[in-house]
């Protein structure tokens, strides 16, 4: 089968190489793609906002599957486009169709969607800017920090966390008056803040049959410990020790099925990733959050302990066969610190040489998150994220040990990264 990739982040990179892996892949390519899936793929220059470019290219190369890296096209409703016409219908797509991507790109509308399924999450208000007095009171009956977000898609930074009373109405008046978030925050969603610990979970469903792949914790702020600004990740494990199989057990039973259960009861098709952000609290988990596709970091440590055929089970989802497949996972832990430009997730530069020594481990597995290669053949950097350095063990501290131990191999200037990725997991 010939397959494309949408996307160009360390996500796709992880997609590509478990792809490649599988006997059933013929050729292979990346829209755009950076310098790490040219390894194992053709970059196409393609805008993966623009769905007639991508059918030219997929009728031209007789692409039978598209997997839809980010939420974008999704939202914008690629499925449905290829749906649509009824000479693209064979080719499967990976992601849900526009109505089920609304649980992403509307908060909403998935909080909503939530407490008509009767998914344990937090309480929660949503006002527009004709509304605000209305904000102001509800935020007054909550209890600090408070939890503010803009209602559409906002690049992974429209929830701000203010600690007071103060912060979050100087925080409402930004968002729904000021446009902070431009159209994102024409609707604002205010919620209670959950004390606990975060994880996520990712579900694989054909609309009918799901298989549960592992679960994942990733570290979003820049600074250790947690402190500092949010980024799009700069690290992640997998599995997450403290998720037992008690805990999972819940996941299953409170949200997993009740969320796939309320989409085939609203008649909502959908197919593809189904990413739950999670908040253990207590003994009991609520939901934060839904993405309509993997997360980043969390498939760059996910998919390597993936054994099954990737594509074997990619290609169950459009017949509804996915419960046929076995689903085997390695049950080593998987440990990923990403490498970031110096100044990120505010002003950083790029262009810079990248220098992976020859001493790398085999094993070692380097997603590219932000890469290209010069007209010299020189490997740059090209964004924020730059490189997800992964590695696997039986040991969770030998696991995190052997993946610095790789870090330190993979140079650029002003490279920058957090050093204390799953450490605070040995504890637990």
């Amino acid at each position: 089968m010939n397959i494309l990739v949408l996307g160009s982040g360390g996500r796709e990179s992880a997609f590509i190489k478990k792809i490649i892996e599988s006997p059933q892949t013929e050729a292979l390519y990346a829209a755009p793609g950076n310098a790490g899936t040219a390894l194992w793929a053709e970059n196409i220059p393609l805008d993966i906002e623009n769905f007639a470019s991508i059918k030219d290219f997929a009728i031209k190369k007789q692409i039978g599957m598209i997997l839809v890296g980010p939420e974008l096209p999704l939202v914008k409703g690629i499925h449905d486009y290829f749906l649509a016409d009824s000479t693209m219908r064979d080719i499967k797509i990976i992601g849900p169709c526009k109505s089920g991507a609304r649980l992403e790109g509307s908060k909403s509308f998935a909080k909503d969607f939530m407490k008509r399924a009767g998914i344990p999450t937090a309480a929660y208000q949503s006002f527009k800017s004709d509304q605000i007095e209305s904000a102001r009171v509800f935020l007054r009956t909550l209890k600090p920090p408070y939890v503010l977000k803009a209602d559409g898609l906002a690049s992974g930074k429209g929830v701000l966390i203010a600690e007071n009373l103060q912060q979050a109405e100087e925080a409402l008046e930004e968002m729904l008056l000021q446009k902070k978030f431009g159209s994102a925050s024409e609707t604002l969603v205010i919620e209670e803040f959950l004390q606990g610990i975060e994880f996520s979970v990712f579900v694989l469903t054909d609309g009918k049959n799901y298989k549960i792949l592992p679960s994942a914790k990733d570290y979003k702020k820049i600074g250790e410990k947690d402190q500092g600004l949010n980024t799009g990740g700069m690290g992640a494990v997998s599995p997450v020790p403290f998720v037992e199989d008690a805990l999972m057990r819940k996941v299953e039973e409170k949200i997993i099925i009740p969320t796939l259960s309320q989409l085939q009861k609203e008649k909502i098709p959908y197919s593809g990733f189904l990413f739950i952000g999670l908040m253990k609290v207590g003994d009991e988990p609520y939901v934060i959050e839904y993405n309509v596709r993997m997360g980043d970091p969390e498939t760059e440590v996910v998919l390597p302990r993936i054994e099954s055929d990737f594509v074997e089970l990619l290609s169950s989802v459009a017949p509804k066969k996915l419960d046929e497949i076995k689903l085997k996972i390695k049950s080593e832990f998987a440990v990923c610190v990403m490498l970031a430009s110096g100044g990120y997730p505010e002003k950083y530069k790029t262009n810079y040489p990248i220098e992976i020594g020859a001493d790398i481990a085999a094993e070692t597995y380097l997603f590219h998150a932000g890469s290209f290669v010069d007209e010299l053949g020189t490997m740059r950097t090209n964004a924020g994220r730059v490189i997800a350095v992964t590695t696997l063990d039986p040991d969770l501290r030998t696991a995190i040990k052997k993946t610095y131990t790789q870090v330190d191999k993979v140079k650029f200037k002003d490279r920058y990264f957090r050093g204390d990725i799953g450490k605070d997991l040995l504890c637990i």
